[in-house]
């Protein structure tokens, strides 16, 4: 077996957002969330499902899963590969924009459901030192959870370090196949869940077709210049920061000079011809000491 980057945009939507084996993103989100009794989920719909882009290069990252239980929750599951600015507002706008538009104006508000958003981060975004943290609406003062339909919860794949033998449970086993199945050539041994075991398969290169690889390789492309950008746009940054700092250095020198020579009564024109400047920026500089 070959595995493919799950990450990727391609991989991510095929092996999640596959609509013929949805017991991939049910176990998925069962261990995830920890979900149990009758509050796992049973049968989902997928609200958009794998489809291959129809421009090469196209970025659609974002599935949403509406799961169809007693509750009838809908689920957000977003891979993140980088920071981005403001990510946590758009977060925040995505899945409280999803919560209100299941009714329309003048519908009863008792028929919303909850909703829950599950993002997958390539990077670190807390300042916690836990790889999985689940964010809800609480009291300030008594911590009272009253106030249950929007949760969020955070995978920051950086921080999860575990070896294969290491995992202990199923969410272990999810977060480890999502970060390194790239890595591997077989399904681990210690993976016996049918989800999962499905998602591996789904994540092996000899099971795609060609249109679907290239698909991949445009992603990975797409991703690497993007990356390429940032990359550049913080080398950008630093070199303009270090060349603002010398010429701001060098005009705090001008100004000693200029204030030495002005205290022993030189002439403003002789003043600049010896700082480099002209008469009205000496007179500007000196102006406070007169």
């Amino acid at each position: 077996m070959r595995f493919v980057d799950v990450k990727n945009d391609i991989a991510f939507r095929k092996i999640f957002g596959n609509e013929k084996k949805t017991k991939i993103i049910i176990s998925f989100l069962n261990a995830v969330l920890k979900l149990e009794g009758d509050n796992r989920i049973a049968e989902v719909s997928i609200i958009n499902p794998y489809q291959l882009p129809r421009i090469a290069g196209e970025k659609a990252s974002i599935i949403d899963v509406r799961a169809k239980d007693k509750k009838g929750r809908q689920f957000v599951i977003e891979m993140q590969v980088a920071d981005v600015d403001g990510f946590d507002k758009r977060v925040q706008y995505y899945t409280s924009r999803d919560y209100s538009m299941q009714i329309d104006r003048g519908e009863q508000y008792p028929l919303l459901k909850p909703t829950y958003f599950i993002g997958i981060l390539d990077f670190n975004f807390f300042d916690s030192p836990g790889y999985l943290s689940h964010h809800i609406i609480v009291n300030g003062e008594t911590h009272e959870h009253k106030l249950k339909d929007i949760q969020f919860t955070f995978i920051e794949l950086p921080k999860f370090n575990k070896r294969v033998d290491e995992l202990e449970n199923l969410t272990e086993k999810w977060i480890f196949f999502i970060k390194n199945a790239e890595n591997l050539d077989v399904i681990p041994k210690n993976v016996d869940d049918e989800g999962l075991i499905e998602a591996y398969k789904d994540a092996d290169k000899h099971s795609w077709n060609k249109e679907e690889l290239i698909a991949y390789d445009d992603a990975s492309i797409a991703e690497q210049d993007e990356r390429g950008k940032i990359i550049a746009a913080e080398k950008k940054g630093k070199l303009e920061g270090k060349l603002e700092g010398k010429l701001e250095g060098k005009l705090e020198e001008k100004r000693s000079v200029i204030e030495r020579c002005w205290r022993k009564k030189m002439a403003v024109e002789d003043i600049a011809e010896i700082a480099g400047l002209t008469t009205e920026e000496v007179k500007r500089i000196i102006e406070p000491f007169e």
